[in-house]
């Protein structure tokens, strides 16, 4: 579910601590989770996101379980491997990247001891280099003479300015153009209800919600504006075409037999990741299949694992802000008239995202097989409360991104 970074903001007086450690494959690991509690951080796991947090007041550092990334002090650091999660909960990162990060957050109070499979912090400067320390087991080593360069006046001043380029990467800018994607159209009807077809609902909700955005200042661009079909594989071509800093493709979900069909109902919110479970993957595969069946010959009704692996490498720099706008909608949706279908927030394999190099979310507006779900999502009232809160949520995103390169800025 996978977004990028953690946030740990590590004190200024470290409180003395071992904070266990494990190998597996050769690569040393530490429980973050025992850190966080031991350095009484403030923590926050989001299960949907895998995202952990921890903070206090001096350093600042956040990552998702699964992914070979970490991010401190707005800095992105490539980890050897991924950060992990046991079955009791806890939270391991590699140790070789951030043992660095670590040293100069706890100002040298930390020491590296692989015999007693611990993390040392004491209360004060570790001055002696143990045996253990010197190890170098995958690269746990000490980056001091990169951490110590000088830092100019001139590299300041540059780190001041940071300027909206538009031919930056989508989620490092200003959020300013927004690509709207109603799904199927023309000959692909899309789920069909008792008395609607889903590629009207949400081309109605698209127009709405495009008007929303662009009184607000903001550039709209539509994948159709019209009943037409555009095949699935072109949709994020598009997107990427126009330059857009966020994609949503909208639907309406489905479910098959009478009984099940009164019972389940609700929005939800996925973004690309690998599927956790199985009713994901039904939901990403039915999407996908519908396209192939009306002459999309690119299109595919499963991610392969391997394929997984090239696509997490390609977007996992969209993947955070992904997240971020998904926390967004969800705010924005809770106590709506629809419900909110499970945790309201997931990952799967949905084709219509692969490919779209900006932050992206597919939305799940409600069953069409349902009938309250349905009445809502065709009466003109409801459409107009759907595209709100969704623009609400794109303008909070757009606050959150604009907030978070002013904090770069100084």
């Amino acid at each position: 579910m996978i977004f990028l970074a953690v946030l740990f903001w590590f004190a200024t007086l470290a409180v003395a601590a071992d904070i266990p450690l494990r190998k597996t494959d050769n690569f040393w690991f530490f429980n973050v989770s025992e850190l966080a509690k031991s350095q009484e951080m403030a923590v926050e796991w989001k299960p949907t996101e895998k995202h952990f947090s921890a903070s206090n007041k001096d350093f600042q550092c956040s990552f998702v379980v699964g992914l070979p990334y970490i991010s401190a002090q707005g800095k992105i650091t490539p980890l050897s491997t991924k950060t992990q999660i046991d079955n009791e909960g806890n939270i391991w990162i590699p140790l070789k990247e951030t043992f660095p990060i670590l040293e100069k957050a706890f100002k040298g109070n930390i020491a590296f001891d692989s015999t007693a499979k611990f993390l040392r912090i004491s209360s004060t400067k570790i001055t002696s280099t143990s045996p253990e320390k010197k190890e170098n087991l995958k690269g746990v080593t000490s980056e001091k003479k990169e951490s110590q360069k000088t830092i100019t006046p001139e590299k300041k001043e540059q780190a001041k300015e940071i300027k909206d380029d538009r031919s930056a990467k989508a989620g490092s800018r200003e959020v300013k153009t927004i690509i709207i994607d109603p799904g199927h159209g023309g000959k692909d009807p899309g789920a069909l209800g008792k008395n609607s077809q889903e590629k009207d609902i949400v081309l109605a909700v698209a127009k709405k919600l495009k008007k929303e955005l662009e009184t607000e200042g903001f550039e709209v661009k539509l994948t159709r504006n019209k009943d037409v079909f555009v095949e699935l594989s072109e949709r994020p071509n598009l997107a990427n075409k126009w330059n857009g800093d966020l994609f949503i493709s909208l639907h309406c979900n489905a479910i098959d037999g009478e009984e099940r069909q009164k019972k389940t109902q609700g929005y939800h919110f996925y973004v690309l990741r690998a599927p956790e479970s199985e009713e994901d993957k039904a939901i990403a595969r039915r999407e996908n299949k519908v396209a192939s069946l009306y002459g999309d010959n690119k299109a595919k009704t499963e991610i392969s694992p391997i394929e997984w692996i090239k696509i997490e490498a390609s977007l996992v720099m969209y993947q955070q802000n992904s997240f971020r706008y998904t926390e967004e909608l969800l705010k924005a949706f809770e106590k709506g008239k629809i419900k909110k279908l499970g945790s309201g927030a997931g990952g799967a394999g949905f084709m219509v995202l692969v490919g779209a190099l900006m932050p992206a979310v597919l939305v799940e507006l409600g069953f069409i097989t349902h009938p309250d779900d349905e009445a809502y999502m065709i009466s003109e009232k409801g459409q107009k409360e759907l595209s709100t809160k969704m623009a609400d949520a794109v303008k909070n995103y757009r606050d959150i991104i604009h907030s978070y390169r002013e904090t770069l800025a100084h």
